[in-house]
């Protein structure tokens, strides 16, 4: 009975069972579509559906072709090159902004700075399509559309909303009497915050870090609109490739993003317990 107080009624119980088996389905929900597709993608033959030796689990009927085929084939090498070129980059900047950003908002001086947040978040509300639409138009007249740094700075933006949210998070527990402390010490601005305020906050900014990075990784439609072929990225790729040509290879690709997106958010959530930590908010 972990998780129900034996005082609990008989109302209690129906509703706290219930409620366990409604999240169980929304979760399968979720998760089964994952489910079909890292299975197929060892698929031996060129096929989207389970064959007889697949569920048969007949070794004969799992491979790596659709892996090897995805490590030898110029095109999809070309669009991850691109992935592992601007998705870094565009962390960066998001990172960089982003935290500045949740740091001076965080100051209760700072004028409608409720307004403020609201626009710097605004990539997160507005639809994906109107955004890389707007960005299309704004960067066809600077002369950014369809350049390296175009889609960087796109993709840069929609990451700043998620580092802005994870920091400001972050500064919600922070005792801000420790840089009151650094500055009577005689330490300076700069040097208080990577000292004293950096290290405390530094999950938070890791946190929103990843998830930047998952977002540029994974994203196709403002790509489409501010990117050329030269910046053809690997979601892309699968686009163009679910258009024009069925390949298996693309349940391999989608497989291995998988895999990366578990692992990111496996260490954000570790992140997110370590921060917990650092500020007192849980037993460590």
């Amino acid at each position: 009975m972990s998780g129900l107080p034996p005082y609990a009624t008989t109302g209690q119980r129906i509703w706290y069972y219930t409620f366990r088996v409604l999240c169980g389905l929304i979760f399968f929900f979720l998760i089964a579509p994952i489910v079909v597709v890292i299975p197929l993608s060892f698929n031996a033959q060129d096929f989207f559906t389970f064959t007889k030796e697949m569920l048969s689990f007949d070794p004969a009927g799992y491979s790596l072709k659709h892996y090897r085929d995805f490590f030898g084939n110029p095109d999809w090498q070309d669009a991850l090159r691109n992935s592992v070129q601007i998705a870094p980059v565009a962390t960066l900047i998001s990172v960089t902004l982003g935290t500045l950003a949740a740091i001076g908002l965080s100051q209760p001086h700072v004028p409608a700075r409720r307004a403020i947040m609201a626009i710097l978040i605004s990539p997160m509300i507005v639809p994906l399509i109107i955004s890389a639409a707007g960005m299309y138009f704004f960067y066809s007249k600077i002369g950014l559309a369809g350049t390296y740094w175009g889609v960087v700075l796109a993709h840069a933006a929609l990451g700043i909303p998620f580092v802005i949210i994870t920091v400001t998070a972050t500064l919600v527990g922070f005792d801000r009497s420790l840089t009151r402390a650094a500055a009577n010490m005689g330490a300076d601005p700069v040097t208080t915050f990577f000292k004293v305020q950096m290290p405390l906050i530094l999950p938070g900014v890791i946190s929103g870090g990843l998830f930047a990075f998952i977002t540029s990784f994974d994203e196709v439609v403002v790509v489409i609109f501010v990117g050329s072929a030269k910046q053809q990225t690997l979601p892309w790729q699968m686009f163009t490739g679910l258009r024009e040509q069925i390949s298996p290879t693309i349940l391999a690709v989608a497989t291995i993003l998988v895999v990366i997106s578990i692992a990111l958010l496996t260490t954000v959530e570790l992140l997110r317990r370590r921060s917990e930590r650092l500020r007192g908010m849980s037993p460590g």
